[in-house]
């Protein structure tokens, strides 16, 4: 717990970036239902502490776009927006058996299981103290849904991003393959872009940079991590301006 803050966290409201493929665990597809749990755990518990919790996440779990093949990237991304949908779906569900009032909004309308995205509705849900599950990507195709977490985040104005993945922070190459990869506490928009650093994708990190939104990038194996980045401890990496 951060001393100075006496406990207390320095956000107010945040965009949570969930990747398919945490989703599933080590499996590799599908839903670690373990998983889902402790990520319920965690926003109900930041949210407890009355921080507004926005969700974005992704459908690496079920469908990747670049999966298909000599198929047309419009549809195999449009494929990939259905994807994040069940996925919301089974988070909200999560969130909802643990006694959280949810809402999940999509950028492609389907009216019979979630709500239409609507910013004004979405912040007033914020407002009200639940959580709000962003679905759909940005409803076009060749938009990542970390494109997707910097446009809502914009759009809601959110203090950060806080980018949970199956990394502990960033570095210079896949510490998986190199021991010698350089791990950063922080490093600034640009040097991302100009080292190709893959932590999110350019489009993202360049609506980050111009819209001033510091990113939190942390793993998600590691429990209470969640809390731990809204409580201001220093893990994992913040990518912002010097």
């Amino acid at each position: 717990m951060n001393v100075e803050n006496n406990g207390k966290p320095i956000y107010n409201r945040v965009v949570l970036k969930l990747s398919g493929e945490a989703l599933a665990g080590k499996q590799g597809h599908g839903f670690d239902y373990d998983i889902l749990n402790q990520i319920a755990d965690e926003v109900i518990g930041i949210n407890s502490l009355g921080v507004q919790v926005a969700i974005v996440v992704g459908g690496g779990n079920i469908w990747r776009g670049r999966s298909g093949v000599g198929m047309d990237r419009s549809t195999a991304d449009y494929m990939g927006m259905l994807a994040t949908v069940i996925n919301a779906l089974a988070l909200q569900d999560a969130l909802e058996n643990k006694g959280m009032q949810t809402r999940v909004q999509t950028a492609i309308e389907m009216r019979q299981v979630a709500e239409p995205y609507i910013r004004r509705r979405a912040i007033r849900h914020l407002e009200k103290g639940r959580i709000v599950i962003f679905a759909g990507g940005t409803g076009n195709p060749f938009f990542s849904t970390d494109t997707t977490a910097a446009l809502r985040a914009a759009e809601i104005e959110a203090e950060v991003i806080l980018l949970a993945k199956n990394i502990d922070a960033v570095y210079d190459d896949d510490p998986k393959k190199n021991q010698n990869a350089k791990r950063f506490d922080q490093i600034n928009y640009i040097e991302v872009i100009n080292r190709g650093l893959t932590v999110m994708d350019t489009t993202a990190i360049t609506l980050c940079m111009e819209n001033r939104i510091p990113i939190q990038v942390f793993g998600l194996e590691t429990h209470n991590n969640i809390k731990r980045a809204v409580l201001g401890e220093k893990i994992g990496t913040i990518i912002k301006e010097e």
